[in-house]
């Protein structure tokens, strides 16, 4: 078999974030770096235009044109490259066909899905044949699942070193964060929304805390989950829910078990948002588990779900603008606790926002990390997580490169 012509391609190039990413590419790799790169989309014109966009500097990135639905581009596209970047969603409705090929053609794959329900269907029906051709895919390398799954793994790796065992409890507090939920992001969650008010056995799948662990997990620990406004005395501060946790935990828990249970068999996590102490913030924990309520179910009932998409939540395609992008930031606080009271604290923090900028910048740091990190033989084909494939490896690129840091704070 000959030798791919691309390390990478960005499959969704013309999206919005797929623009985002390409300009953070552009400028971290170069047109003829190190590693050859193309972009590609169903519209020869919006490639074009897009690398009109660029300038000088990007009038000869190499396009290819395909289809998310066009089986032979995909299958043409997968042979002239080592990895694919995916920006096309909701992957479940989009998505399917690009993953098979991968997991087929051997072709290693990244996107930034949150769509829980999804990731397990593409593990049930194509993660037999990626064991066979050595590709390895990785979902949700975004906002989610990134910061959570690699600040857990960040947290239990100082765990290991200070305490020689891992933390059996950990929650996720996001402390700060500004920026603005993705038009693809919202298009994700309303087709979950709509895919789950037909379907009851879905209901009870995305309830379930380890619904995309292998089959042989053997967890059984009850798992907390903040549902409306409760007191942290770990935080010492009320909590809310916090929307991404439906997808940020399962891939925590994927991670434990595709680790050999290395967090531990009863390992507990949870993510909430922290809304301040006193009354003022009960208030607020109320006013914000109030207001998602309100979103879900007006969401899974037809006529508003209509309403909101027309009129409220943003579009896929939609986003803020670069200075709005540059204005945004996050704080994610991380407490961990050994079976036996010893106590740990960390954070990890992003310069952009969580929904645009950090993300591409995540995406492109992960699909690098696979091609430029990561030999073949030392990583075998299947579908992993951010944490299990890339480990160390990727927190020190998000933090050279990508404007992340993870830190220890004092207990």
């Amino acid at each position: 078999m000959s030798e791919p012509r691309y390390d990478l391609v960005i499959f969704g190039a013309t999206s919005f974030v797929g623009q985002i990413l390409t300009r953070y590419l552009l400028g971290h790799l170069g047109k003829n770096g190190e590693l050859k790169w193309a972009i590609a989309g169903r519209s020869e014109k919006k490639l074009q235009d897009l690398r009109r966009s660029l300038g000088n500097a990007g009038v000869d990135i190499p396009m290819i044109k395909a289809d998310a639905a066009d089986e032979e581009a995909l299958k043409q596209l997968c042979a002239q490259t080592r990895a694919v970047i995916s920006t096309v969603g909701p992957y479940a409705l989009f998505g399917e066909p690009l993953v098979r090929e991968c997991a087929r053609s051997g072709t290693d794959y990244c996107d930034l899905t949150g769509e829980v329900q999804w990731v397990r269907r593409m593990v049930d029906r194509y993660e037999a044949d990626a064991k066979q051709s050595g590709a390895r895919i990785v979902h949700c390398c975004g906002f989610d699942s990134i910061p959570s799954d690699l600040g857990v793994y960040f947290l239990q790796q100082a765990a290991m070193e200070s305490f020689s065992k891992p933390l059996a409890r950990v929650k996720m507090r996001v402390k700060a964060a500004s920026g603005e939920f993705s038009g693809g992001t919202v298009a994700s969650l309303m087709n979950v929304v709509k895919e789950a008010s037909a379907d009851p056995s879905l209901r009870k799948e995305l309830a379930n805390p380890y619904s995309i662990c292998p089959e042989a997990h053997g967890f059984t620990a009850r798992q907390p989950n903040v549902k409306s406004a409760e007191y942290d005395p770990d935080f010492d501060a009320w909590t809310a829910p916090f929307i991404m946790a439906a997808i940020n935990t399962r891939v925590v828990h994927r991670s434990n078990a595709l680790s050999g249970n290395s967090y531990g068999h009863e390992f507990r996590y949870d993510e909430a948002m922290l809304t301040g102490r006193g009354i003022k913030g009960r208030m607020k924990a109320l006013g914000v588990a109030g207001a998602m309520g309100a979103f879900m179910v007006g969401a899974v009932i037809k006529p508003t779900r209509w309403a909101l998409e027309r009129f409220v939540v943003p579009k896929p395609g939609e986003g803020p603008s670069p200075e709005a992008q540059e204005e945004g930031f996050y704080d994610l606080r991380f407490w961990g606790q050994t079976d036996d009271g010893q106590t740990l604290r960390g954070k990890v923090t992003g310069d952009l926002d969580p929904g645009y900028g950090s993300t591409a910048k995540m995406l492109g740091q992960a699909a690098i990390c696979m091609v430029r990190d990561l030999p073949e033989a030392e990583r075998e084909g299947g579908f992993w997580t951010p944490a299990t494939l890339f480990n160390g490896k990727l927190v020190t690129r998000l933090q050279r490169y990508s404007g992340l840091e993870f830190k220890l704070l004092k207990d």
